[in-house]
């Protein structure tokens, strides 16, 4: 099964990043054995069509605007996203939509699932997560990865964590990354 992880949002939008942090933060605490492939999707936009015809399973890690708790979690596959009128609130979430209205139509579209997170602050420019969604990030991975677990994906997490801070820092300051020791071969 070839899977794709999808983190959407714009990081620029405090809690609207929270699954570009997402998807890095799996991306360096986890190690798959099966054929997956983690993107910092960022606002894609027609790309996601790539996604959405060559895999047979993605995953998109997204803020979700619903009318519930902000930090509620949902977890929803592609049918009931296009049953949900008001879902499209913001230009990836409009994104995210259309793209697989598109892809419905034709012969083959992967298995999508949305696992979205209610944010508290989509507006402000700052890099960084409200204290809400910080306090939820984790229930956030974790529903991420009973998702790939319902699935049957394999993988471990790995020995040294590279916490959400560590995440948030390496877009705030992309040098840190590197300074902190977690890309060895890079050189300055």
């Amino acid at each position: 099964m070839k899977v794709a992880i999808v983190g959407a949002g714009t990081i620029i939008f405090k809690d609207e990043g929270v699954g570009v942090y997402a998807q890095k933060y799996i991306d360096k605490n986890y190690t798959f054995e099966d054929d997956v492939t983690l993107v910092d999707g960022g606002v894609l936009g027609f790309q996601l069509m790539t996604y959405y015809q060559d895999y047979d399973k993605v995953l998109i890690l997204d803020t979700i605007t619903m009318e519930d708790e902000i930090g509620s979690i949902y977890n929803l596959p592609a049918n009931e996203m296009l049953g949900l009128g008001s879902y499209k609130q913001t230009a990836h979430e409009v994104e995210i939509v259309e793209m697989l209205e598109i892809c419905s139509v034709l012969d083959k579209m992967a298995e999508v699932n949305i696992i979205g997170i209610i944010p508290q602050d989509i507006i402000s420019v700052n890099i960084g997560l409200s204290d809400t969604i910080k306090e939820k990030f984790f229930q956030f991975i974790n529903a991420a990865m009973a998702e790939l677990d319902k699935a049957g994906i394999k993988y471990k997490k790995n020995d040294k964590e590279y916490s959400l801070e560590d995440v948030i820092l390496s877009y705030s300051n992309p040098q840190s990354e590197y300074k902190n020791g977690y890309q060895a071969n890079y050189q300055v």
